[in-house]
């Protein structure tokens, strides 16, 4: 007698781009819904998009939160936790093109490479001859805001740039050669550049505040590819159009996707739709280790990057 298959099993998907791709292998083996119901034990979600409290209540089966990126601070982890489901995230595998970009959107601002390439297109070169000039990037001093897997691929990074790296962090870190400050403003004033790579949530919100901008100077330049949640960005765009602060390059702001009217009339910001991780290549291996992490609850083995209780 032939055995009836069984029914695949229910999964919730809260994000609003996921890869094609990813979707069609997830769909061949567990039925993928959009509301949450009882008898769903996973979730999968975006790191943007997250979870709350509420949503995780109205699952009483949950069982796993997959978040399909590094930071999970829209994710309410404790309350996940609580609730004794598990959370994982994607780390790793987005770390050298979050990195990359950071470089990328520090030789942009410096050498002003949006604004050049309207002047060019918008016809200004031949109308108004020789553009402004802008700034070296080479020989700075460049400060990291957050020494984890990211911020210290951007310091890497950033050796051959730099005249001097400095970082600051929870506690100074003994395996590596830069310099440490104890807090956000002492890292701002000794540095010519700021790149924010600290995680989002709670206990970093607002970190880089007016003091903060204050400290780096009206030569300094701003870098944030964290969160935007990070930097107080009404003092960020105070701090710009008041000459408080030089410049800045930024990929997330606090209420994606609504860019400050101000900063888009700024010469000298240049502003990214929060596209750190956003290569073929690290989204697919972004959706990959999610689908193993669903793959391996479902199948009761370990999972692959579970986020540690108590974060």
């Amino acid at each position: 007698m032939t055995e009836t298959p069984s029914a695949k099993p229910p999964v919730l998907m809260l994000m609003r781009n996921p890869s094609p791709w990813a979707l069609d292998d997830l769909a061949t083996r567990y039925t993928l819904l959009s509301e949450p119901a009882p008898g769903i034990e996973v979730v999968i979600t975006g790191g943007t998009e997250g979870i709350d409290a509420a949503t995780i209540d109205r699952l009483p089966d949950l069982k796993l939160i997959a978040v399909c990126a590094v930071g999970y601070d829209q994710t309410d982890v404790a309350h996940a936790h609580a609730r004794g489901a598990e959370v994982t995230n994607t780390p790793d595998v987005l770390t050298d093109d979050v990195a990359d970009l950071a470089i990328g959107l520090m030789i942009a601002t410096a050498r002003r490479i949006p604004a050049m390439d309207r002047y060019v297109r918008g016809g200004r070169w031949v109308r108004d001859g020789a553009a402004p000039l802008a700034t070296r990037f080479s020989g700075r001093r460049i400060g990291i805001l957050g020494l984890g897997r990211i911020g210290r691929a951007i310091a890497w990074r950033a050796v051959p740039f730099a005249l001097e790296i400095a970082y600051h962090a929870r506690s100074e870190r003994r395996d590596v050669p830069w310099r440490y400050e104890a807090d956000p403003v002492a890292l701002a004033a000794s540095v010519d550049v700021l790149v924010v790579a600290t995680a989002g949530g709670a206990g970093t919100a607002g970190l880089v505040d007016r003091a903060v901008l204050d400290a780096l100077g009206p030569d300094g330049m701003l870098i944030n590819i964290a969160r935007g949640s990070v930097v107080d960005e009404a003092a960020l765009v105070a701090a710009l159009a008041e000459g408080r602060l030089g410049s800045a390059g930024l990929d997330v702001f606090a209420d994606e996707p609504n860019v400050p009217q101000a900063l888009l009339a700024m010469e000298n910001v240049v502003l990214m739709p929060h596209m750190g991780s956003a290569t073929r290549q690290t989204r697919a291996a972004m959706a990959q280790l999610v689908i193993d992490n669903v793959d391996a609850f479902f199948a009761g083995r370990p999972l692959l990057t579970p986020v540690p209780r108590g974060n």
